[in-house]
């Protein structure tokens, strides 16, 4: 069966941090550094003030770094949240392709800002926290309504 089909070229992909959920279609045979330049000039023109980590805070933003290693990930299992995230191999200097990386159109991917110097990337890996809340449906809009 021929890969997914967004036109071949370009895949939709849904990047999540805090709140927040970024459509962007990629070009799924480019370098996923590319991608990562593309993500951040979105996150700068649409969010200059910083990224809203949760709903119970609003007032806690990530700020968007000028240049960021930007580390990202996929769900453990795509249908389940609770089991968490697991990075994605980008290849050295982010060269791996977004279908080389496993992606398809209408994917989910979770993204975080790393700051590092260069040593212990493999440990780094796999402390990567990814910071994505899920919308919730209000008890209370529904309790209103009855």
């Amino acid at each position: 069966m021929p890969p997914a089909d967004a036109d071949d070229a370009n895949l939709s992909v849904r990047f999540k941090y805090g709140i927040h959920t970024i459509f962007i279609f990629v070009d799924a045979l480019a370098p996923f550094s590319s991608v990562t330049e593309e993500l951040l000039a979105v996150l700068r023109e649409r969010y200059p003030d910083g990224l809203i980590k949760s709903n119970s805070s609003p007032d806690e933003k990530t700020p968007i770094p000028d240049s960021a290693n930007v580390t990202y990930g996929v769900l453990q299992v795509p249908t389940d949240p609770s089991r968490g995230w697991k990075v994605l191999n980008l290849g050295e200097d982010a060269s791996n392709t977004p279908t080389k990386c496993g992606l398809k159109d209408n994917s989910i991917v979770a993204f975080a800002f790393e700051s590092h110097d260069g040593e212990g990337d493999d440990d780094e890996e796999e402390e990567t926290v990814f910071t994505v809340e899920w919308p919730q449906e209000d008890e209370e809009l529904y309790d209103e309504r009855a």
